[in-house]
């Protein structure tokens, strides 16, 4: 009689049926797993699986005995840790919804059919706001490689934009007049819920940051990146810190005061080694930050109301009156419709 070829994998299906029936909260009897080796059609003797689970130690899976139960007591995630990476598969703008869900399910694969049960029910991914761009995550991929490889990259970059003309409201309107960006890529940055791609433009010779989410048909060229001695000095910490919701301006260092109540937010936001001074009065201090002086930034220093003030540059203060007098101008009774 011919041996069933399923016998030679009796081990993988027992650690198989370990991780994804066990927990330390959940084990299983020698009769139990027998009968789930029958599944895959494996038959077995109670005194061959008490060897297998000897081997299956000695691999280093951390099998456990508590009474007649067998249970794999940790799994390569923690159940805190699977949560921790589900909750910001969840957050993440950057990802579709679909993208989300896959993602997700594979976690789901790497704890017990008891523990995902659990991941499942903080799954709230259907209400929130996504990128409609579901093509990011291979996105994503090309860069990396081109960053790994030294390679330049073109690509094609697009915002959203509104029409009544018929067709759909919201569409994309591709920038540069549909025509290809070239760049040399450097480094990823994640920043508020969005992915950033930041990279040297040759002909500007600056640095410059573009929403993943926004690029298309991204291609590696042969050549390779330039801006090379740019980035050896680059600090990836500050320049996030600086650009406000990766909005671009014109670099300014400025001086900020801020009423002390505020102190979490200032080190929130530049983190704690920033140049700061007590004021005169004691109730507030100052801070000295390099910043991209653009609408996001004013409007972040606006949102603090009178517990923050820029005190120069005089070009900063007067940027903030102009922005404060267009908002005010939206809302003037006489003009209002």
């Amino acid at each position: 009689m011919a041996r069933n070829p399923n016998q030679k994998l009796k081990l993988l299906y027992l650690m198989q049926i370990l991780q994804q029936h066990t927990d330390n909260d959940h084990g299983m009897t020698i009769a139990e797993l027998l009968r789930e080796l029958e599944r895959y059609n494996v038959t077995a003797e109670r005194k061959s699986l008490y060897d297998d689970m000897e081997a299956l130690r000695s691999y280093g899976l951390d099998v456990q005995r508590t009474g007649h139960r067998y249970y794999l007591l940790s799994h390569t995630f923690e159940l805190a840790e699977l949560k921790l990476l589900v909750d910001a598969i969840q957050s993440s703008r950057f990802l579709t919804h679909k993208k989300s869900q896959e993602l997700i399910k594979k976690l789901e694969g790497l704890t017990s059919i008891h523990q995902a049960r659990m991941l499942q029910r903080q799954v709230y991914v259907t209400n929130r706001i996504k990128t409609m761009n579901e093509s990011i995550y291979y996105n994503i991929d090309k860069l990396h490689n081109a960053i790994s490889t030294n390679r330049r990259i073109s690509f094609r970059y697009f915002s959203w934009s509104i029409r009544f003309d018929g067709g759909e409201q919201v569409q994309k309107r591709y920038r540069h007049e549909g025509n290809r960006y070239s760049a040399s890529p450097w480094a990823l940055c994640w920043d508020n819920e969005n992915y950033y791609l930041i990279a040297y433009d040759s002909e500007d010779k600056q640095t410059k940051h573009y929403r993943v989410d926004k690029m298309s048909d991204i291609q590696l060229s042969k050549s390779p990146r330039e801006g090379q001695e740019l980035f050896e000095r680059f600090d990836m910490g500050s320049y996030a810190k600086g650009v406000f919701g990766m909005f671009s301006g014109q670099e300014e260092q400025v001086r900020l005061r801020f009423h002390n109540d505020l102190a979490n937010v200032v080190v929130d936001r530049f983190g704690k080694d920033v140049f700061v001074q007590p004021d005169e009065d004691r109730n507030h201090f100052i801070a000295v930050v390099r910043v991209q002086l653009s609408p996001q930034f004013l409007g972040w220093i606006f949102a603090l109301g009178d517990g923050a003030e820029i005190l120069s540059p005089e070009s900063a203060r007067q940027a903030l009156r102009e922005q404060a007098d267009k908002v005010l101008a939206s809302y003037d009774p006489v003009t209002a419709q």
